[in-house]
Parts: structure tokens; C-alpha cells; sequence
């Protein structure tokens, strides 16, 4: 393949730099805008190529030595820009984001605000997924597959894992065939461990543990059977309580997801007798605090271990209704008046069918919570259309070390 000199200008969503040769737009992973590198084209098509980093030839004022020793080409893909000083890392996040909602969302000069910085940009994840390595040991998923090299890279630690994740880690001695996968989660202001396995044929392992920590089988179609201890964890958040069953969604940065509810609750903007639809509830993340400040919470949520969770979790309310199936399927359904709405759906953003049922409700506000600028973009334009302005977006950073946008948008009734 053929080897270029380019000069790299903006940083695109999924993490690469981006530069231009030739007419043709390059994209260039572990590398930064405002850099000049040369780079070998690894894959051509008509009007972009990606390529790999060979030389920096003009490094950035924003280069760092990379502290882990797994970070790299070919090497872990957990996280993509150890290379970038973290200050630049938040910036670079906002520009993405600006950049995902003019150009797929056709928004006119968005107003993203700075975003909200990681206390220290490492040791924040209370869960995490290892699988297998080629030989031993436990590792992840490789940045790029490297002929004869496997897909997983072993480690023996990782510096985005939180202490108590890292000490966990560190005493696990795993002799266990057939294994898939390994989830670990820690309860980060309780203290609270949980090891899940994922094995070929559902066969529990034989397990002996000296340490305080609960273990769970999950199941390859879904539930899960303990094995030793409680099959879930409890967490706080902002003051509020939270059971989580082993396959139940939680945001991986505690102290971030208190700042999401914040973000969430300020948008909100509730005087205490609103009815607020909450969609994509989950375990009750932003149910019980928006409970709190509203007459009514109307929760949705389709995933079987969450709702148990959410059931659990907000207990002593007696303001919330809890509606069990998929948001595109109920939204239609929902005949109470609606004040405001809000969105925290998965990576693949919300369901055409379920914006166009929120736009016959007609609530004055939708506060949307997304982990991906492109759905987010793509989902504000269809907005837009229903009736309903970008007021701002404020990103909230979940995802230290990678590329990866949290953000809490505003949306109001035009």
C-alpha cells in the first residue's frame, strides 16, 4: 500500500484525525489535528481511505507519551486517545459533537457548551468485560486484528478500571474452560463486587472465593443464576440508592452519572406538579431524582432485569407508573398529558416510530441523554421536523482516554 505525507485538521467521530490528499479524505488513527504525519493507506475506496500511523513528523503541543503499556496500533481498542492530553481530549469531544449536528442534523450553529471534565480522567470504570486470550490470561478486544496475533490483547491491569475493579483483578486465578466472557462490577460507594461468567453451555464453574465478592452465570439467552452471594450490586448516585442485577445497564462513571442527572434535572426545569415521561428508565437512573421534583413519572423500559431492578429502586414513590415494553410500541399508546419527556436510549438512538408519537404528545420539553453524536444528530433533525428546537447540548465526559461522547441535549416546543 501506498505511503503518504498528510497534514491532519479536525478529529472525526469514531477517534481518527482527519486530513485531506490528493481530493481524497484520510483517516488517521492515534494521530491529531494539527499534526503532519506520514501514513500508509491500509484500505482505499472512492472519495476516503483509512490508513495506518507510521511517523509523526510534526507532532501537536497536545502529544502525550501514552501511560499504559497496551495502548497502541494493534494493541487493546478499550481506549483511543491516551496519546491526547486531557484537556484537549474534552474540546476535541465538543468539536465532534458540533460537527455530528450540523452536518447530520442540519443544525445551524448549535449551542454545545465546554464539556464537563472527568475529576482525573482515569480509574472511573465499575464494569468491565474481559474474554480470553490466545494462550492465557484475560484480555480485550484488539484495536485491529494483527495477522496470527488473536482478536483479544491480554493485560494484566488496566488504568481506566476503578480501584476497586483493579484490586479485584489483580486476585482473580481463572482455570476455567469454555469460558466466553467475564464481567466484573464494583458498587464504587458501597463497595460492592460482582464476577459474571459467560460459559459455551451454560455449565457453572466450579468456583472457590476468599474475597467479598458475589458470582453470577449469565445465561447465553438472556437471565442469569447465582452462583455465590447476591446477583446484583448496589450503587449510589447523587444520594440516591441503586440495586443493579448482573445484565442490567448502568453508566460505567459513577461521579459522571451524577453529573448527568444534574444536566437532566436543570433542563428539566420542573416546578414539582409536571407529568414527565421517562423513556429508556433502565433502573431508575433519573426516575427517582425527577420523581422528586414531579407530580407524575411515567417509566418505560423493556429489558426483564431492569424493571425488577427499577421496581426495587423506587419503591418509596408513590408517584411513579411503571410501563413494561419497547418505547416505540407504548409511546403511542400513552393518553395522559404529557409535560416533558425524557430520552436515554441505547447507541442506536430512538425509533422513528417513537419521535413521531413523541411529537403527537407534544410535551414542551424532551431532554435527550445520548452516547453517540450521530443518533443524536440524526434523531435532533427528525425533531426539528416534529416541531421541536435545539436549545443546547451540554457533553458530560463518561469516556476518559476514548472517544466517546456522553451528552444531555434541550429541546423545546417550538
Amino acid at each position: 500500500m501506498a505511503t503518504i505525507t498528510v497534514e491532519l485538521t479536525t478529529m472525526a467521530h469514531g477517534g481518527d484525525a482527519l486530513g485531506r490528499h490528493q481530493g481524497k479524505v484520510i483517516f488517521v488513527p492515534y494521530a491529531i489535528p494539527g499534526e503532519m504525519v506520514r501514513a500508509e493507506i491500509t484500505d482505499d475506496r472512492e472519495h476516503y481511505a483509512f490508513a495506518r500511523l507510521v511517523e509523526v513528523l510534526e507532532p501537536s503541543v497536545h502529544r502525550v507519551t501514552p501511560p499504559c503499556p497496551y495502548f497502541g496500533q494493534g494493541q487493546c481498542g478499550g481506549c483511543q486517545w491516551q496519546h491526547i492530553e486531557y484537556e484537549a481530549q474534552l474540546g476535541f469531544k465538543a468539536a465532534v459533537l458540533t460537527d455530528q449536528l450540523e452536518r447530520i442534523g442540519d443544525a445551524d450553529a448549535p449551542t454545545v457548551q465546554p464539556t464537563v471534565a472527568d475529576e482525573t480522567g482515569w480509574a472511573y470504570r465499575n464494569h468491565a468485560q474481559f474474554r480470553p486470550a490466545a494462550g492465557e490470561g484475560l484480555g480485550f478486544q484488539r484495536a485491529s486484528r494483527v495477522e496470527g496475533g488473536g482478536d483479544i490483547v491480554a493485560v494484566d491491569y488496566c488504568l481506566v478500571l476503578h480501584p476497586l475493579l483493579s484490586d479485584l483483578y489483580g486476585v482473580i486465578d481463572l482455570d476455567v474452560e469454555d469460558l466466553v466472557r467475564l464481567v466484573l462490577r464494583a458498587g464504587t460507594a458501597t463497595e460492592d463486587l460482582l464476577i459474571g461468567f459467560e460459559m459455551k453451555e451454560d455449565k457453572a464453574p466450579a468456583l472457590e472465593s476468599d474475597e467479598a465478592v458475589s458470582c453470577v452465570l449469565l445465561l447465553r439467552e438472556g437471565g442469569y443464576a447465582n452462583l455465590i452471594g447476591n446477583n446484583y450490586i448496589t450503587e449510589v448516585v447523587a444520594g440516591h440508592n441503586y440495586r443493579i442485577s448482573a445484565p442490567s445497564f448502568f453508566q460505567v462513571n459513577t461521579p459522571q452519572a451524577a453529573q448527568l442527572v444534574r444536566v437532566a434535572l436543570r433542563y428539566l426545569n420542573l416546578e414539582g406538579g409536571e407529568t414527565v415521561l421517562d423513556a429508556f428508565c433502565g433502573v431508575g437512573l433519573f426516575t427517582t431524582h425527577v420523581a422528586e421534583h414531579a407530580g407524575l413519572v411515567i417509566g418505560v423500559e423493556s429489558a426483564p432485569a431492569a424493571i425488577d431492578d427499577l421496581l426495587v429502586n423506587t419503591e418509596d414513590r408513590d408517584n411513579i407508573e411503571i410501563v413494561e415494553g419497547a418505547v416505540e410500541d407504548v409511546l403511542p399508546e400513552i393518553s395522559a398529558d404529557v409535560d416533558a419527556v425524557l430520552l436515554d436510549p441505547p447507541r442506536g438512538g430512538v425509533d422513528r416510530l417513537a419521535l413521531d408519537a413523541l411529537a403527537t404528545l407534544g410535551p414542551e420539553r424532551v431532554v435527550y441523554v445520548s452516547c453517540d453524536p450521530a443518533t443524536l444528530a440524526r434523531d435532533a433533525k427528525r425533531l426539528r421536523r416534529g416541531g421541536y428546537r435545539l436549545a443546547e447540548t451540554q457533553p458530560v465526559d463518561v469516556f476518559p482516554q476514548t472517544y466517546h461522547v456522553e451528552s444531555v441535549s434541550l429541546f423545546v416546543r417550538s
